[in-house]
């Protein structure tokens, strides 16, 4: 296929709806339907479309987010309504064939909520009511087959790209994250567009581009998921924002234990470069900007950005202090900008709607949808994309349905080993970066733990130190140290052998980490100590000696 040039976008996506069969089943492939046997079952789908001569597409595609319900299979055709069904085997596989393809009769068990039901707003599909949810950053995931870069372009792919180099231009596309509100989703909440024009001002004669996709907080898997399921998204925010800097070059830099993000990402910047979309002159402009990737080995301390781009270079992924920052002196010591894998997904959607429809949706300053990563006690844990401002009952009650019946719920984990405990009693709280920090968390890149009335906050506490002290890179002494006392401590607590003072020690040395550490590792980790400590002080002080 030729290179593409101006027009050339709207002509492909027409042609897609033009050639796009009618009929279809789509089988969910990500990481979480692969190990739920959705390889077997989309093998069996496709072989008995094949063997009955039937007129049907078996389609891959990627997460849904409905991992419980894995795995997922959706039929659409002609003549029956549009059907989601989970927990998909191989007998269920050929009734869906037998019954819902053959006689246009859906099955009446297996089914799991449907597109509607999700909050696919932005397709035009009506959505009712009771639904919580608002898909941005996954609007493609579980829609298209992430190998396939037609599908995207289909979809309007690649359009806003298109629009930031031969329309908006650098300040254009500036002008229009400003409006959007965007702020980083890897945890901090900088301010997107203020972050790149620190880049695009600092004056060099090579800039890189770098996303982030080392996600390593237990329990989350978003940016892994959007890599999976649809990475033509993340390309184009990542071009889009090294057009905006002036970078050349772009790395990815993603853990090694994703190895399907990373072949589907390897796979999409090679049909993107064969395409004119990476390389030299993308779209005929002069705009130029290549694409690696970079694997990770799985180190916590490599999601703080100093130590990613020194694992980039080939060297040990340590922090270093800061100032000089990335945007000044980053990656090979030249002026560097890193977003994660969510952010980049936002990116075409507000470039394309304009940054006033992106900052229509959340509250003040925290504009947009945020995915969580819904796991631990709770009935249907998987993917969870809502508008900021939602509250933590409506995600984790409303959406993923609680805990199990006879039990309840305890409290949250935000913010992964970073973050903090919220109890039940705070749930109807509006998720924003601010009310989650006055409530001793932060919002993290989206892990959300859910804690049912079994579990012991001084284990929940204790695990989450041993994590980040198992994690510690060991450069500084306060997180070194300091984390090391803290779960001495901890252990000492849960030995009923500590006293009053040793609670006090506690407090004294988690302050002293959060400000003295290096970077972010050892400046939240004791966050979990404080805020358990703070909303369930009893069930340490019935332990003291």
């Amino acid at each position: 296929m030729s290179k593409l040039s101006v027009g050339d976008l709207a002509r492909m996506q027409a042609e897609q709806a033009a050639a796009a069969r009618t009929d279809w089943i789509k089988v969910g492939t990500g990481t979480c339907g692969i190990a739920a046997g959705a390889d077997r079952v989309f093998r069996i789908l496709a072989d008995e479309v094949k063997k009955r001569g039937l007129a049907i597409d078996v389609r891959r595609v990627g997460c849904v987010g409905m991992c419980a319900m894995e795995p997922l299979v959706e039929v659409g055709v002609q003549g029956a309504p549009r059907t989601m069904y989970g927990a998909v085997d191989e007998s269920v596989a050929l009734r869906i064939l037998d019954e819902h393809v053959a006689n246009k009769r859906p099955l009446t068990t297996n089914i799991a909520p449907g597109v509607a039901e999700l909050g696919f707003r932005e397709t035009g599909i009506e959505t009712p009511p009771s639904c919580k949810q608002l898909r941005i950053v996954t609007r493609n995931c579980g829609m298209l087959d992430p190998s396939k870069i037609e599908e995207y372009i289909g979809r309007g792919g690649y359009q806003a790209l298109e629009s930031a180099v031969h329309k908006l231009g650098a300040e254009g596309v500036l002008r229009e994250m400003k409006t959007s509100g965007l702020r980083g989703r890897g945890g901090a909440g900088f301010p997107t567009w203020l972050k790149w024009t620190f880049t695009r001002n600092a004056n060099a004669d090579q800039k890189y581009m770098i996303c982030n996709g080392d996600e390593g907080d237990p329990g989350a898997y978003m940016d892994r998921s959007v890599l999976e399921s649809d990475p033509h998204s993340v390309i184009e925010g990542m071009l889009i924002a090294a057009f905006t800097i002036g970078a050349t070059v772009g790395y990815f830099y993603i853990r090694a234990e994703y190895p399907l993000a990373v072949d589907r990402i390897e796979n999409a910047i090679r049909q993107a470069r064969r395409l004119g979309l990476v390389g030299e002159n993308i779209l005929g402009s002069t705009f130029s900007c290549d694409l690696e990737v970079r694997l990770g080995a799985g180190a916590f301390v490599c999601g703080e950005e100093t130590a990613l781009m020194a694992s980039i270079e080939g060297k040990r992924g340590t922090p270093t202090p800061r100032p000089p920052f990335p945007s000044q002196q980053g990656l090979w010591k030249k002026p560097s900008n890193i977003n994660n894998v969510e952010t980049l997904a936002s990116v075409a959607p507000i470039i394309q709607r304009g940054g006033a429809w992106y900052a229509g949706i959340g509250v003040g300053k925290s504009t947009g949808t945020k995915v969580f990563a819904v796991t631990g006690k709770v009935l249907n844990s998987g993917l969870v994309e809502v508008p900021l401002g939602t509250t933590i009952r409506e995600i984790v009650v409303d959406t993923c349905g609680g805990v199990a019946p006879g039990r309840e719920v305890k409290a949250i984990q935000t913010g992964g080993p970073s973050g903090g405990v919220i109890p039940a009693d705070k749930f109807d709280t509006r998720i924003t970066y601010e009310s989650l920090a006055e409530l001793g968390s932060i919002m993290g890149s989206g892990g959300m733990i859910v804690m049912d009335d079994r579990d012991d906050m001084v284990d929940i506490a204790k695990f989450y130190m041993g994590f980040c002290v198992e994690e510690s890179c060991g450069k500084c002494a306060p997180c070194r140290i300091g984390g090391k006392q803290l779960l001495l401590l901890l252990e000492k607590i849960k030995a009923r052998k500590a006293t009053q003072e040793d609670i006090a020690l506690m407090t004294r040395l988690a302050s002293a980490m959060q400000k003295a550490s290096l970077c972010g590792l050892g400046q939240t980790a004791p966050n979990p100590v404080l805020s358990t400590y703070r909303y369930f002080r009893s069930e340490y002080e019935r332990l003291l000696a």
